[in-house]
């Protein structure tokens, strides 16, 4: 069992080490998620810190984005919190994380999709313009690296959802707004499987990568107006493939 930090103790234990297997990569994050939230259920108890990121990243295999979100889908449902200086925290599991499978959650937020990506289009244009204007010279390389491995993927074939999360979330995350940055951490999550699957649709990887690319072109010229219509139009090329298959 993890040991980890209770209201009564004035230390945090380190966590203690826990095998988990190696994760397949088909929908990976669900799956990350799934073994989590069953050890969560059947070994730990409330007050109790996960090991860190990269530690969980080591033992599953995967990548950090893939980690991540699947942290926040337990964030999500109650089971996990975020406490500055402590890590991520299991909290006491509601009525609904306990009947409710991780999958059912997911599929009652399909429902939502449309209304979702029109919540996508009022938050983020705007922040991408205003990443034009606070993002750091380390940021945008940032961005560079997650489109060179998102390039790589597509010419491979290969999924490259992690690096479509990645690069909105770093985009976010420039744009130097807390509140904002959640946001857009709860959208990316509730569309994950929509996203995923709209990018095994013929041509929608490419299609991606170039609004990525034309975004990242405007983030660099600190345009925050033409980053601003480069998002846009990025979302209305999804909205285009996602859409019609409701």
């Amino acid at each position: 069992m993890w040991i980890g930090w209770s209201s009564d103790q004035s230390f945090m234990a380190t966590p203690a080490k826990v095998e988990f297997a190696a994760i397949r990569r088909n929908k990976v994050y669900e799956e990350v998620a799934r073994q989590i939230q069953n050890h969560i259920l059947e070994h730990l108890k409330p007050g109790d810190v996960l090991p860190p990121e990269r530690e969980l990243v080591q033992q599953f295999g995967v990548s950090r984005g893939s980690v991540r979100d699947a942290i926040r889908s337990l964030e999500h449902i109650g089971l996990l919190e975020p406490r500055q200086g402590l890590g991520t925290i299991v909290c006491e599991p509601s009525s609904d994380a306990l009947v409710s499978p991780l999958a059912a959650v997911l599929v009652q937020r399909r429902k939502l999709v449309g209304e979702l990506l029109e919540v996508r289009n009022i938050i983020e244009p705007p922040l991408a313009g205003r990443a034009a204007l606070h993002a750091t010279a380390a940021q945008i390389a940032e961005m560079e690296q997650i489109l060179e491995r998102q390039s790589q993927k597509v010419l491979r074939g290969e999924m490259s959802i992690e690096e479509d999360n990645e690069f909105h979330y770093q985009i976010a995350l420039a744009a130097d707004n807390s509140v904002v940055l959640r946001m857009v951490d709860v959208l990316m999550d509730l569309l994950r499987e929509t996203r995923e699957r709209s990018l095994q649709t013929g041509g929608r990887p490419e299609k991606s990568l170039a609004g990525h690319r034309r975004i990242l072109s405007a983030l660099k010229r600190r345009d925050p107006a033409a980053s601003d219509k480069a998002m846009r139009q990025h979302l209305g090329e999804i909205e285009d493939v996602v859409l019609p298959k409701l």
